[in-house]
């Protein structure tokens, strides 16, 4: 089904907290000519994350916000999903170990769990859903998604990125997405073709 019509607005708020994704959302909405305020900047609590798939999570920040601020509503979720982990650490990746956001933490459990593998076998993807509220009540959400490909690295690589960049090798540029300089990572990460898909389908609705 195409999304409702729907002009870009000029103005919208992003359902998140994480420096570093808004690092790169401002990054890949910097030629859109949308002016993005983050929810914090606004007094915007994070929603609590109780859905069990990546899109209810996504609108649960999104329906959060918008309806917070009155504000066009920009969610997002993510996570690193390991095929011999059975998608793990998935819709739990920020709080694999325990604490939420513990980068180290949860790298150090990944790579232990993984220990034991050969390169082969440490496939995974890197996976994002984006959903765009007019309002709080829309209840025709734009959805777009986006997956990153590669594989589980056994140490870190690279300075750059964070969360679990610095152990996951995408495997076309031999180089692990903490090694990738942040404008070609904005092109090619999920999160760059999940919005990019998103712009595709926004430019189709007007």
């Amino acid at each position: 089904m195409s999304p409702a019509r729907f002009a870009l607005p000029p103005r919208l708020v992003v359902a998140s907290s994480n420096r570093g994704k808004l690092a790169e959302f401002n990054a890949l909405l910097a030629d859109s000519g949308i002016a993005c305020v983050t929810q914090g900047e606004l007094g915007v609590a994070d929603a609590d994350e109780t859905g069990l798939t990546f899109v209810e999570n996504a609108l649960l920040k999104a329906r959060n916000a918008a309806r917070a601020t009155g504000l066009p509503a920009l969610g997002d979720d993510s996570g690193l999903c390991v095929d011999a982990l059975g998608g793990a650490p998935g819709l739990y990746s920020a709080r694999y170990a325990g604490g939420h956001g513990d980068a180290d933490a949860n790298i150090d459990k990944l790579l232990h769990a993984l220990r034991d593998l050969p390169d082969a076998d440490r496939g995974a993807h890197f996976y994002a859903v984006i959903v765009l509220l007019r309002h709080a009540d829309d209840p025709q959400p734009i959805i777009a998604e986006g997956a990153w490909h590669g594989r589980v690295l056994h140490a870190r690589r690279g300075a750059g990125g964070f969360g679990y960049d610095p152990v996951f090798l995408d495997i076309e540029r031999g180089r692990s997405a903490a090694e990738i300089e942040p404008a070609t990572k904005n092109r090619i990460s999920h999160r760059g073709r999940a919005l990019a898909a998103l712009r595709a389908q926004l430019a189709g609705a007007t």
